[in-house]
């Protein structure tokens, strides 16, 4: 009794290893491939084809289906994609996170150890974080494999449990074998997990290919369960990607496990076959992964063809909302978290779109106070609330970003996003003075005289052209040498106007070409334009550029 005891702490210990080595190695996987990441997600495409390669290649990348399908459901939410896009991605996704399976299969029992502890080492000396991702694959890895061995080393005691022997020959019956795996994998929320377990049972001679294949199945129905919990509060698009997802791999699970039963009555089962394959014969770890593999390549070939058909079963089983509410922010969603480094790639998108939304303020202004335009004020004030709220909803995302384990690059540039979004609400601020004071104009409060309002119209056309090259830089993280000395010459421009018009203005006051009420919206208004420009420049240089010292020069 005291020796299963034993036995039983050592397999709950082999298991706390395994669980920890997938968990490290996918997490530093996720992290040092950032940038490939983001190249991936740029090729999603409506090709279906195209998107379930992509689906294949990001899991492989990461070894996380669940962390491809969360990232997919909150890409459906911020409108980045439709259903029809994703559910490519969502069937290769499936096929990717099989790879952990396929090395789990490999006997390197006897080197593994190296691979934690140079990993380990990486981490505690390695100063840069792209290094430690890398020592955190490794000994990910080797975790990994020593889990499995101890696992596999300590299952055996199983073997004299008439108990345990009775349970596993029931798996055998589909009905039974499905409802096991899926609830077991719908509680750890990890097909590859789930999956490798039994691999580990297999390798101790515990269970054989006959009782795995149903659980197997079943295990990658109830692998979907983490796509439902990331699309609990989201929109109803994203629950129709959960459930299409769901459907594919639950009617999947049915026609296979069919076709399983009939190989079965005909005498060539998959167990049958397995063993007629050399490098499978005798070997159950890797029959359970080759049955895993096929499954989730089967359901490719057969279901991705009929995507559209499971589409429209989809939406007829939940339909379409006509009036759903739009968020204010389209690109962040707090299931992209996830994955860091897509997370800030949403947030310069979304910084981006904040840019816009201010520029269009500044226009709008333009247009109420150099053509009387009385719309363009209400416009504004409309487009200011959204900005107002836009620029709370990104400082709360970054905030969440900042707390995550991100490449020290990105957080540089969080830090910068952090600090433009300020200078994009404050000339959003400024351009509603600017119409406030173009009310007046308009309700004939304050005339200005001709001259007045050319210098004005000089001074808006120098602002507008350096919110456009200074956005410009922002937006595309510009490292242009032309448009940086481009921005700072209109800078200089600025300041040589606002100093040159404000004395113009007393000397128009002292010969009564303006009155006081006029004079002193004309300061105003040259006050609010020269701010606009100081942010602009500001935003324009306040991305981390490689080139940063020889910006710092030039604005010396």
């Amino acid at each position: 009794m005291g020796d299963i005891i034993f036995k039983i702490i050592n397999v709950s210990g082999g298991l706390g290893l395994f669980l920890l080595g997938m968990k490290l190695m996918g997490e530093g996987l996720e992290l040092a491939a950032g940038s490939k990441l983001r190249t991936l997600l740029e090729k999603i495409t409506s090709k279906k084809f195209i998107a379930m390669l992509v689906g294949v290649m990001v899991t492989a990348v990461i070894q996380s289906s669940s962390a491809t399908d969360a990232m997919v459901v909150g890409f459906v939410n911020a409108g980045l994609m439709d259903i029809y896009q994703s559910i490519g991605i969502l069937f290769g996704s499936k096929i990717g996170t099989t790879a952990t399976s396929l090395l789990l299969s490999f006997d390197i029992k006897a080197i593994v150890p190296i691979f934690a502890f140079a990993g380990a080492v990486v981490i505690t000396f390695a100063k840069k974080n792209n290094y430690r991702y890398y020592g955190q694959i490794a000994a990910g890895f080797g975790i990994l494999f020593m889990g499995m061995g101890i696992m596999s080393d300590n299952f055996d005691f199983l073997k004299e449990s008439e108990l345990f022997a009775n349970t596993v020959a029931t798996m055998s019956n589909p009905i039974l074998g499905l409802l096991v795996g899926m609830i077991f994998t719908g509680i750890i929320q990890s097909s590859s997990a789930s999956v490798g377990i039994l691999m580990a049972l297999g390798m101790s001679g515990v269970v054989g290919l006959d009782e795995c294949i149903y659980i197997i199945f079943g295990m990658n129905v109830g692998a979907c369960m983490p796509v439902f919990l990331s699309a609990a509060g989201a929109n109803r698009e994203s629950k129709q990607v959960a459930l299409s997802n769901f459907l594919t791999s639950f009617l999947a699970a049915l026609l296979l496990s069919a076709v399983c039963m009939l190989m079965d009555a005909s005498g060539v089962g998959l167990p049958v076959i397995a063993e007629s394959v050399p490098f499978l014969k005798g070997n159950t770890a890797a029959q359970i992964s080759a049955v895993h593999i096929a499954f989730n390549v089967a359901r490719t070939i057969v279901f991705l063809p009929l995507s559209n058909l499971i589409i429209k079963l989809t939406k007829l089983i939940l339909p379409d909302k006509a009036d759903e509410d739009d968020e204010i922010t389209v690109f962040l969603d707090s299931r992209i978290l996830t994955t860091p480094p897509v997370a800030v790639q949403q947030t310069e998108k979304e910084c981006a779109r904040l840019a816009s939304l201010a520029r269009a303020s500044f226009d709008l202004s333009m247009e109420a106070l150099l053509n009387g335009d009385a719309k363009a004020i209400a416009r504004v004030e409309e487009n200011e609330l959204t900005v107002d709220k836009l620029t709370h909803g990104i400082t709360k995302y970054i905030v969440k970003i900042n707390g995550l384990d991100i490449m020290d690059y990105d957080r540089k540039v969080m830090g910068a996003m952090y600090n433009a979004i300020q200078d994009l609400e404050r000339i959003g601020d400024r351009s509603e003075n600017i119409c406030e004071a173009a009310k007046k104009m308009i309700d004939g409060e304050a005339v200005f005289s001709d001259k007045a309002m050319k210098e004005i119209r000089s001074l808006c056309e120098v602002v507008s052209q350096i919110l456009e090259d200074s956005f410009y830089m922002f937006t595309n993280q510009s490292k242009d040498p032309n448009l940086t000395e481009a921005v700072l010459q209109a800078e200089d421009q600025i300041d040589e106007y606002c100093e040159l018009f404000r004395q113009n203005h007393v000397n128009r006051l002292s010969k009564g070409e303006c009155n006081a009420e006029a004079g002193a919206l004309f300061v105003e208004l040259i006050t609010n334009l020269e701010r606009i420009g100081d942010h602009a420049v500001t935003v324009a240089f306040c991305i981390p550029y490689k080139n940063h010292n020889i910006i710092a020069q030039q604005q010396a």
